[in-house]
């Protein structure tokens, strides 16, 4: 049995941290893309999707927050945030993506990215509205 690489079990775990950000913050569509093997640039994308201009910020906020409290991690770049369509939080080992949803749908990174190992990160079930009685 190999030893996993511990650098790209921490971006993994980055990658989750920004995931659970954005759900947190009622992000939609929330996938982690392990683009590591063809890419080079990054081990993850983080994918993440907001009904208007601020709940993209929003949701930037809490990624940036997230990561912050979970290991001191910061972006080394933050790109799109004047418009707020596409926001691309670059964290070397992993890249957040937090789109507009018509934005996302536009330039369709999910099926740019359909060949590589794919986590769709759903919203815990205890998180679901209580139904009315």
């Amino acid at each position: 049995m190999t030893q996993a690489d511990p650098d790209a079990l921490d971006a993994r775990r980055r990658a989750a941290i920004a995931a659970e950000a954005a759900l947190d913050k009622k992000a939609e569509d929330v996938v982690v893309l392990e683009v590591g093997p063809v890419l080079g640039i990054a081990e993850f994308f983080v994918l993440a999707s907001a009904g208007n201009v601020r709940q993209v910020r929003t949701v930037v906020e809490a990624v940036e927050a997230g990561l912050a409290v979970a290991d001191a991690s910061k972006p080394r770049s933050v790109e799109g945030l004047g418009d707020a369509s596409w926001v691309l939080m670059d964290y070397g080992d992993v890249v957040v993506h937090v789109f507009l949803t018509e934005t996302r749908a536009f330039y369709d990174l999910d099926r740019l990215w359909a060949d590589v190992p794919r986590t769709v990160v759903e919203p815990p079930t205890g998180a679901q509205a209580p139904s009315a009685t």
